[in-house]
Protein backbone atom coordinates (compact mmCIF):
# COMPACT_ATOMS: atom_id res chain seq x y z
CA UNK A 1 0.00 0.00 0.00
CA UNK A 2 2.79 2.39 0.93
CA UNK A 3 4.55 1.72 -2.38
CA UNK A 4 1.40 2.41 -4.39
CA UNK A 5 0.78 5.65 -2.51
CA UNK A 6 4.42 6.65 -3.11
CA UNK A 7 3.98 6.00 -6.84
CA UNK A 8 0.83 8.11 -7.01
CA UNK A 9 2.56 10.90 -5.06
CA UNK A 10 5.58 10.72 -7.39
CA UNK A 11 3.29 11.29 -10.38
CA UNK A 12 2.37 14.62 -8.74
CA UNK A 13 6.08 15.40 -8.12
CA UNK A 14 5.73 14.88 -4.35
CA UNK A 15 8.92 13.41 -2.90
CA UNK A 16 8.68 10.40 -0.61
CA UNK A 17 12.24 9.82 0.58
CA UNK A 18 12.55 8.03 3.93
CA UNK A 19 13.01 11.29 5.82
CA UNK A 20 9.72 12.62 4.38
CA UNK A 21 7.35 9.63 4.26
CA UNK A 22 6.54 6.87 6.74
CA UNK A 23 3.76 4.50 7.69
CA UNK A 24 2.82 2.99 11.03
CA UNK A 25 0.77 -0.17 10.62
CA UNK A 26 -1.30 -2.18 13.09
CA UNK A 27 -3.65 -5.08 12.65
CA UNK A 28 -6.10 -7.21 14.55
CA UNK A 29 -6.31 -10.99 14.52
CA UNK A 30 -9.57 -12.49 15.74
CA UNK A 31 -11.13 -15.91 15.91
CA UNK A 32 -13.83 -16.19 13.28
CA UNK A 33 -15.69 -19.48 13.10
CA UNK A 34 -12.92 -21.26 14.99
CA UNK A 35 -10.18 -19.91 12.69
CA UNK A 36 -7.77 -17.07 13.44
CA UNK A 37 -8.10 -14.38 10.80
CA UNK A 38 -6.66 -10.94 10.16
CA UNK A 39 -9.78 -8.80 10.41
CA UNK A 40 -8.50 -5.23 10.46
CA UNK A 41 -5.49 -3.30 9.19
CA UNK A 42 -4.83 0.29 10.22
CA UNK A 43 -2.26 2.38 8.37
CA UNK A 44 -1.22 5.85 9.50
CA UNK A 45 0.89 7.69 6.95
CA UNK A 46 2.97 10.75 7.71
CA UNK A 47 4.18 12.90 4.85
CA UNK A 48 6.22 16.08 4.86
CA UNK A 49 5.08 18.42 2.10
CA UNK A 50 5.27 22.04 1.08
CA UNK A 51 2.03 23.96 1.65
CA UNK A 52 1.43 24.25 -2.09
CA UNK A 53 1.51 20.43 -2.40
CA UNK A 54 -1.05 19.67 0.31
CA UNK A 55 -4.06 19.54 -2.04
CA UNK A 56 -2.27 17.17 -4.42
CA UNK A 57 -1.14 14.99 -1.50
CA UNK A 58 -4.72 14.73 -0.22
CA UNK A 59 -5.95 13.87 -3.72
CA UNK A 60 -3.31 11.11 -4.03
CA UNK A 61 -4.28 9.70 -0.65
CA UNK A 62 -7.94 9.73 -1.61
CA UNK A 63 -7.30 7.77 -4.80
CA UNK A 64 -4.40 5.36 -4.29
CA UNK A 65 -6.35 2.39 -2.81
CA UNK A 66 -8.18 1.86 -6.11
CA UNK A 67 -4.80 1.33 -7.80
CA UNK A 68 -3.21 -0.78 -5.04
CA UNK A 69 -2.87 -4.52 -5.79
CA UNK A 70 -2.36 -5.41 -2.10
CA UNK A 71 -5.38 -3.45 -0.88
CA UNK A 72 -7.59 -4.67 -3.72
CA UNK A 73 -6.59 -8.27 -2.97
CA UNK A 74 -7.87 -8.16 0.61
CA UNK A 75 -10.36 -5.30 0.78
CA UNK A 76 -13.38 -7.62 0.64
CA UNK A 77 -12.26 -9.70 3.63
CA UNK A 78 -10.10 -7.38 5.77
CA UNK A 79 -11.22 -3.93 6.91
CA UNK A 80 -8.62 -1.33 5.95
CA UNK A 81 -8.55 2.00 7.73
CA UNK A 82 -5.96 4.48 6.57
CA UNK A 83 -5.22 8.06 7.44
CA UNK A 84 -2.76 10.70 6.30
CA UNK A 85 -1.07 13.26 8.50
CA UNK A 86 0.58 16.07 6.57
CA UNK A 87 3.57 17.66 8.25
CA UNK A 88 5.40 20.83 7.26
CA UNK A 89 8.65 20.50 5.36
CA UNK A 90 11.69 21.11 7.43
Amino acid sequence: MMGTLASVLAAKKIRTHTDRFRADVEGDIREVGGILKITDIRVRYQLRVAPEQEADARWCFGNYVDKCPAAQSVIDCIRIKDELELLPEG
